[in-house]
Parts: C-alpha cells; sequence; structure tokens
C-alpha cells in the first residue's frame, strides 16, 4: 500500500483564512451600508425649521427695478403665482411673470412685490419658497395677536393667536422645512372671516423643543404636540376645530383627527399637498438632497429603523374609512415631495367627504401661491358650512 503523501500544515489554515477574509468583507459591506444609510436618512429627515425646501434651484438676481426683478430663466422661475424670495439675511416677495416687458432669453422679470429683509442686489443668489411673510401676524400683517406658551410633551410650544368672535377655530400646522410663519399667507383670509386662527410651532421649530435625535419624523411624533395645542385651544374656548396642514403638517392633522383626545371637537381637514405616502416621501427628500440612487433604499430601511414604522401609521390614519369629517384636498401633479396619486386615490375613494382641489406648476406645500385667488374660494366653499 502506497505511503500517503505528507500533509501540509497549511492546508487547514487557508481555508479558514479564506473564511476569515469573507466574514470580514461582509462585517465591512454591511457596516459601510448602515453607516450609508444612517448618513442616508440624515440628510432626507434632519431639515432645518424655515431652510428651502430641497430640490429648488438657485437663481441669480440679474437686474432690480420699480417693482420688478430679473431672475435667471428655469421652471422654478416661471411658475404662476407668488413667491417668498430667500436668502441668508435676506426675503423679499416676488408676484407674477410680467410676460410683455422686455427681457433676454436666459432670464425673466417678475413683479417685486416687497423686499422684507436685507438688500435685493444684482448678483444676489436666491431661492423661491412659498412662505411670503416674515414676522409676527402683528409685524408682517398688522393683525393684533397674543403670544401663548402651551404645554406640550416634550416642552412648551409657542404659539400666536389671532382672536375672532366666531366658535370655530383654525389650527395651522406647517410642513418640514417651513416655519410657522407658512401660515402668515392664510392668516389674512380667516382674519377677514373673524375666524380665531392658533399659529404653534412644535418640536423642531425654533423656540420648540427639539424632536428626539433631531430627526424629524414626517408628523409621526410631531402630531402629540397637534394634540396639546388642541387640548389647549378647547380650554381656552374653542368649541369646533378646523385643521389647516401643509406637507407633513396635514399627516399631523390626520393623526389628530383619528386619535386626538379632542378629536371630537375637529369638524373639517384642510390639506395642502398633504404627506400620504411616508416611504415615497423619504425616497423623494433623500433624492432631493442629493443621495445617490444606490442608497436611497437604504436610506427608507434606515430612517424606518431609527423612527419607527410610520409608514403603516401613516395609511391608518389617511385611509378612507378613517376620515369623518368633510376635507378639502389641495395638491397638484408637479409635487415632487409627497405624491400627487396618493391624493387622487383618497378623493376618489371618498367622494362624499373630499373636495380635490388640483393646482398645476405647484411645487410641494405651494398650492395657494400658484393660485390665491382660486385657493382662496374653494376654502371659501369648504369653510361656510362648517362655521
Amino acid at each position: 500500500m502506497a505511503a500517503s503523501p505528507p500533509r501540509d500544515e497549511t492546508d487547514g489554515v487557508r481555508p479558514a483564512k479564506a473564511t476569515a477574509a469573507a466574514v470580514t468583507t461582509l462585517i465591512g459591506v454591511g457596516a459601510a451600508a448602515v453607516a450609508a444609510g444612517r448618513y442616508a436618512s440624515d440628510v432626507a429627515l434632519k431639515g432645518t425649521s424655515g431652510r428651502p425646501f430641497p430640490g429648488e434651484p438657485r437663481l441669480t438676481v440679474h437686474a432690480t427695478g420699480p417693482e420688478r426683478v430679473t431672475l435667471t430663466r428655469s421652471l422654478a422661475s416661471l411658475r404662476p403665482g407668488t413667491y417668498g424670495l430667500t436668502a441668508p439675511g435676506l426675503h423679499a416677495v416676488a408676484g407674477p411673470v410680467l410676460d410683455r416687458v422686455p427681457h433676454t432669453a436666459d432670464t425673466v422679470v417678475r413683479r417685486l412685490e416687497r423686499v422684507e429683509l436685507g438688500a435685493l442686489s444684482p448678483g444676489s443668489r436666491v431661492r423661491l419658497t412659498p412662505q411670503l411673510h416674515a414676522g409676527t401676524p402683528e409685524t408682517a400683517l398688522g393683525l393684533p395677536h397674543e403670544d401663548l406658551e402651551i404645554p406640550g410633551e416634550l416642552g412648551p410650544l409657542p404659539a400666536w393667536l389671532v382672536t375672532g368672535p366666531r366658535p370655530t377655530w383654525v389650527v395651522t400646522l406647517h410642513g418640514l422645512g417651513a416655519t410657522r410663519e407658512h401660515a402668515l399667507n392664510l392668516v389674512p383670509f380667516y382674519a377677514r372671516r373673524r375666524v380665531p386662527v392658533l399659529v404653534p410651532a412644535y418640536r423642531g421649530d425654533e423656540g420648540a423643543p427639539a424632536p428626539a435625535g433631531g430627526l424629524a419624523q414626517l408628523g409621526d411624533t410631531e402630531w402629540r404636540d397637534v394634540d396639546a395645542v388642541l387640548r389647549h385651544a378647547v380650554r381656552l374656548g374653542a368649541a369646533k376645530i378646523v385643521l389647516h396642514g401643509w406637507g407633513t403638517g396635514a399627516a399631523m392633522a390626520l393623526r389628530a383627527a383619528a386619535e386626538s383626545g379632542v378629536r371630537d371637537r375637529i369638524t373639517g381637514l384642510v390639506l395642502d399637498s398633504p404627506v400620504l405616502d411616508w416611504e415615497a416621501t423619504v425616497r423623494n427628500l433623500a433624492a432631493a438632497r442629493g443621495v445617490p440612487g444606490p442608497l436611497i433604499p437604504l436610506a427608507v430601511r434606515a430612517a424606518a429603523g431609527r423612527t419607527g414604522p410610520h409608514a403603516d401609521r401613516v395609511a391608518a390614519a389617511s385611509a378612507p374609512d378613517a376620515l369623518r369629517v368633510p376635507v378639502l384636498l389641495a395638491h397638484g401633479p408637479d409635487d415632487t415631495i409627497a405624491p400627487w396619486e396618493s391624493s387622487v386615490e383618497l378623493a376618489a375613494r371618498r367622494p362624499d367627504l373630499v373636495s380635490l382641489l388640483t393646482v398645476r406648476q405647484a411645487p410641494h406645500t405651494a398650492m395657494w401661491n400658484a393660485n390665491p385667488l382660486r385657493y382662496e374660494e374653494a376654502l371659501r366653499r369648504h369653510l361656510t358650512p362648517l362655521m
């Protein structure tokens, strides 16, 4: 019988080393994926209050003149309606495009309504924002108001109250990246109708408590601040309440209408660009803020893992069967953050309660800006039976 060849002592070591290397590589890839997911979810959800919405291009101011401003020509600068122009230390308001005013092929001239902060001069780099006003109801609109401090889950929440004699109150809820100043666009409409308007800040806003981990949760935990605000409004005398929310604020309104301890006082909803599909909105936010495409699924998973099962709760609150009060839903197909299709489907499934106002050529949370007269007429018709 032939002798066996001598055994190489490294024969068992090589496979072990290969296995160890493979495991190390997998661990490294896994750790990189986790880190990438956390980074991408931070980019998507760590929005600064008052930060211009992602995806909005910077526009150069080419010239200014009496009641006009010349901007870089783009789809954004050609939008119909009225928008804020914002930059660090600068806030102005630009009205409609002035088609008959001479301009070059790469510029557009809009009516300049006013400059509220800073100086608008050639070379300024600005972004469009739905938020027209900077300041308080009194300083921005000339409307007297009360400054309130409402006890919230994480601490006191500052709020403005513009009083009125009607027993039905409106509570406004701004969206991600905006501030409560966004609601000042509609406060004059309500004030003309003598409707009390409560304009609160919530966790993550300036002057309000920070959210856990610094992450916005697209209304899923923020709505508990809304519940605190509603209870406070009832204590102050609100017999009935209409919630008017934009973006994530609309999602918060839906959660409050479904789960608040004083939901029986809520008699109507106004939902502007509502976030009804949580995962799609996180994907769109990540993409708009420059997260590379391959990392976007990781961002969604990381966001869900860090902040909870939002998708199910948002879906439950916005389910057609969950609605019990009349809803005015203002949305349009040019919203690249919150999918318009979700709003169309909701309106189609509950035509008895939901009126859909379709607004085209308007970005996220800017349905009023694109056509104020049409928006306010729809709002008037919606509110009249609720007063």
